[in-house]
């Protein structure tokens, strides 16, 4: 498969979950895929370069950025997909270390990110950028999780991804949001206790596949979304018409 020929995409938070589905994906359709992670590196497919990030320093996403272009001055797009929750602490109880370690990796990371990769693609004449979000940046799921912070951390990639595209698609970078719903990944399967209730939100009664959404990351990343700016794509199984 040859869609991605010729195209070098960097993918955060690659070594697990959903970002590794991505990987491979991208891998398949033929892309130059850089998988970006803390540690994990050794689990990536075939074929993927790994490269040491940790979100939480500026200093390590400028020497990624500059890795990557080292050697080679193709414009590079991205994939932000890394993320972390803190769950089951009740607003009153969350530290600011709590609440700042969450938004640090989920909102912060994702800014610097996208500034850093976006300077290079602005450069460059243009490329595409896509943010995975989270259905519960729109919608609080109604279940004891109590994380406010990650809902809170989400809502925000979802306002700094239209923020950028009013900023940079005149500019030729286009910049839009995945924003999953429940998916069938290690860190959900762990929570066997909540399937039931979660199984019921959805209208199709069912989780997603992390393979779901790497598709709707590859369709926002192709030229057959080349009209979508700003936009939002929800893989939530209609959870979010309940």
């Amino acid at each position: 498969m040859t869609r991605f020929h010729g195209r070098r995409i960097a993918v955060t938070g690659a070594a697990g979950g959903i970002g590794l589905v991505i990987c491979a994906d991208l891998a398949e359709q033929g892309a130059e895929v850089y998988g970006l992670d803390r540690h994990g590196l050794d689990r990536l497919p075939d074929g993927v370069r790994g490269v040491t990030l940790d979100l939480a320093s500026e200093e390590s996403v400028g020497a990624a950025v500059r890795e990557l272009y080292a050697d080679d001055d193709r414009p590079v797009d991205l994939v932000t997909c890394a993320g972390i929750v803190e769950d089951n602490v009740a607003a009153e109880d969350m530290s600011l270390a709590q609440f700042d370690a969450v938004l640090g990796v989920n909102l912060r990371g994702v800014f610097l990110t996208c500034r850093e990769f976006g300077r290079e693609l602005l450069a460059r004449g243009g490329g595409a950028i896509v943010n995975v979000a989270s259905m519960s940046g729109n919608a609080v799921v109604n279940h004891p999780q109590r994380q406010c912070a990650y809902n809170t951390s989400k809502a925000g990639v979802s306002a700094l991804t239209r923020s950028l595209a009013v900023e940079w698609g005149p500019r030729g970078v286009r910049i839009n949001t995945v924003s999953p719903g429940y998916v069938n990944t290690p860190l959900n399967s762990l929570k066997t206790e909540m399937h039931g209730l979660w199984l019921a939100e959805t209208v199709l009664g069912r989780f997603g596949t992390p393979l779901e959404v790497a598709r709707a990351v590859e369709y926002l990343l192709s030229e057959d979304a080349a009209f979508c700016c700003g936009t939002e794509l929800l893989i939530d199984g209609g959870f979010s018409l309940r």
